[in-house]
């Protein structure tokens, strides 16, 4: 367990730690400006959140660690499935709370908006990282 620990899942955890710090606190900030004293969609909110983080950094570690050659194919092989897990957890969560009309236009272009930034610097870092290396 040590092993897995130091390879990948103390990255992970940090980065899922900090993501979701940072939402959560902008998040308020926001609301806080906006005159809302407390978050209107409640703690099944932030636990929706959190899982859709979660399936973020699984698609990161994924995209990393996949032993796909070609970046594109391991991109879609990566964010199809995530994707639809993504589609999955916001369909469950409407049996717990009513969903806003745009809740899967919302999670679709957040996670996809994301997803594209993130493998943009994965890229353009695995390319700078190859021109030093050489």
């Amino acid at each position: 367990m040590k092993k897995v620990w130091n390879s990948w899942l103390r990255e992970s955890v940090f980065i899922y730690c900090v993501i979701y710090t940072v939402g959560t606190i902008v998040n308020s900030i926001l609301y806080l400006l906006d005159g809302i004293r407390e978050d209107p969609s409640g703690n099944w909110h932030e636990l929706t959140r959190a899982l859709i983080l979660l399936i973020g950094i699984v698609a990161f570690e994924l995209a990393k660690n996949l032993p796909i050659k070609n970046v594109f194919l391991r991109a879609i092989v990566v964010y199809v499935p995530t994707m639809g897990l993504a589609f999955f957890t916001v369909w469950v969560s409407q049996f717990i709370e009513p969903l806003a009309k745009s809740a899967y236009h919302d999670i679709f272009v957040n996670y996809t908006g994301l997803f594209l930034i993130v493998a943009i610097i994965a890229i353009v870092g695995g390319k700078i990282k190859q021109v030093k290396q050489k």
